[in-house]
């Protein structure tokens, strides 16, 4: 498994985003709030409340303020993910919540994805004649969907907050989802193409000297 400096990660998340090189001050901002409201939130690997047992953006024990920290490709695809939840308005410590309690189904998923092969996934000739009248807008024949529902219900996951619901779901089980549960309020990020742009633009850049774009 490939692991990425943090200087890495910044500058492949900036280029992802459309924001070009070097990386701008408010992304760099944000993305050390993110991984500070993680650290900060601790880790109970015994506790049954999944926003506990497991970091949202480090692997294992976080690392101490000052270490040198290294983040596997998923981590850094999952704080490219809680920029976008941001954007659609959710609260910081809420996003690093959400991204704690999706992680065991988006890390496996995220690794499914990167084995998908990108001629086929962005074949736009393909995706217009899968298109049909009244779907969903997609980026790639095989869309897959991180969905965080708002309503009291049976969870899709366990979870200690049986008001929302946080999954991550292909087209088909999407629309499942969605038809046996109407009304329900929902916010979802399509990732399949972001993935493949995060891996893209992360083989491309290079780890710094020690000392820069540390923790």
């Amino acid at each position: 498994m490939s692991s990425f400096k943090r200087n890495q990660t910044v500058e492949a998340i900036s280029v992802t985003v459309s924001q070009g090189l070097p990386p701008g001050v408010a992304l760099q901002t944000e993305l050390k709030r993110l991984l500070d409201t993680d650290r900060n939130f601790g880790r109970k690997p015994r506790s049954k409340n999944p926003a506990l047992t497991t970091y949202a953006f480090y692997s294992g024990m976080s690392p101490g303020r000052g270490s040198e920290v290294w983040f596997s490709g998923y981590e850094a695809f999952a704080l490219l993910e809680a920029l976008e939840l941001m954007e659609h308005g959710w609260p910081q410590a809420t996003t690093v919540s959400i991204l704690r309690r999706a992680r065991l189904a988006l890390e496996s998923k995220h690794a499914e994805i990167l084995r998908w092969d990108p001629a086929d996934l962005f074949d736009e000739q393909k995706i217009r004649e899968a298109a049909q009248p009244g779907s969903l807008a997609v980026w790639s024949t095989r869309p897959v969907y991180l969905v965080i529902a708002s309503r009291k219900g049976r969870p899709v996951e366990q979870s200690s907050d049986d008001t929302r619901e946080v999954a991550v779901l292909e087209h088909d089980e999407l629309m499942r989802f969605f038809r046996e549960q109407p009304g329900i309020s929902a916010t979802m990020i399509e990732l399949t193409r972001t993935a493949h742009a995060l891996r893209d633009a992360l083989v491309k850049t290079k780890p710094s000297k020690r000392g820069r774009g540390g923790s």
